[in-house]
């Protein structure tokens, strides 16, 4: 066999480990979507079908006026916490990684440490504890409740710390040189070149507060206090006592999943322009 009929079976080979790939990765999306538009029957009947036998909006229908199904609520409830805890998170993962990378006090490798044993702990162990804790607060089934004990993760103080640290002293220098105080070497010259990583962050970061579930089970108990996720697992769990509904469960799935699919679009764009940035500078 040549070689060029070798590379030529390579090639298709790879195309067709791709096609596969996508098939298996878009094909639940796929079906969610064409899930959405069915009836109740035609979803048991024809559970994988791409082809709704009758296009039906009885359920996004549901999603936009029915009271018992309060989309809308969950929704911004889940719009507002998961805003501030990226927001929070930006700014205190960002601070702490930058004093642990470039400020020099004593105990910051004592604190270091107790951040990547934070990162070894499995959240679930942390459920009960978190509770009590909110409780003795009087944190418990409220908006501060849900925000505050996740404005900063380990993860993320540890990715900021590992981009603070390869940026080159000299340049914080050079701004120490000129009188800038540490907040504004921080702010002005260090954090704009690690644009990078603060990209890769939000995105981490409005993407685990939104998808968010056990926190906001454990932090409230009011309906009110329902974010998506929270109230789509009472649906899945039964609580309207509707047979399974199943495109009205796949419709406010699929509503969850569009604000992230949003977000790390264009916040990939930027992380493109950011990572180009960097490149042609070095």
């Amino acid at each position: 066999m040549s070689t060029k009929r070798v590379r030529v079976l390579g090639v298709a080979l790879g195309y067709l480990v791709l096609v596969v790939g996508a098939v298996l990765y878009l094909g639940p999306f796929l079906i969610q979507v064409a899930t959405s538009f069915k009836s109740d029957a035609d979803a048991v009947a024809h559970p994988l079908s791409l082809i709704p036998e009758q296009v039906d909006t009885s359920s996004y229908e549901r999603v936009a006026t029915d009271p018992a199904v309060d989309v809308p609520l969950w929704l911004g409830n889940s719009l507002l916490v998961t805003v501030s805890v990226t927001v929070g998170r930006l700014l205190i993962d960002a601070m702490a990684g930058y004093a642990l990378a470039r400020l020099r006090w004593r105990g910051r490798g004592t604190v270091f440490s107790g951040v990547l044993m934070v990162m070894a702990v499995p959240p679930v162990v942390l459920l009960i504890p978190k509770f009590l804790v909110l409780r003795e607060l009087s944190l418990f089934d409220s908006y501060a409740g849900m925000i505050l004990p996740l404005l900063a993760d380990a993860m993320g103080i540890f990715l900021m710390k590992q981009a603070f640290e390869q940026v080159p002293h000299e340049v914080e220098e050079s701004a120490k040189m000129d009188g800038a105080g540490v907040v504004r070497r921080w702010w002005s010259v260090v954090l704009p070149m690690v644009r990078p990583a603060v990209v890769t962050l939000g995105i981490l970061a409005f993407q685990a507060s939104w998808n968010e579930f056990t926190h906001y089970l454990v932090s409230t108990s009011s309906p009110g206090y329902e974010t998506l996720t929270v109230g789509l697992a009472r649906l899945v769990g039964g609580a309207l006592g509707e047979g399974q509904q199943l495109p009205l469960k796949l419709t406010i799935a699929l509503v969850a999943t569009v604000p992230v699919a949003v977000v790390f679009l264009i916040s990939q764009r930027h992380l493109v322009r950011a990572q180009l940035g960097g490149a042609v500078k070095g």
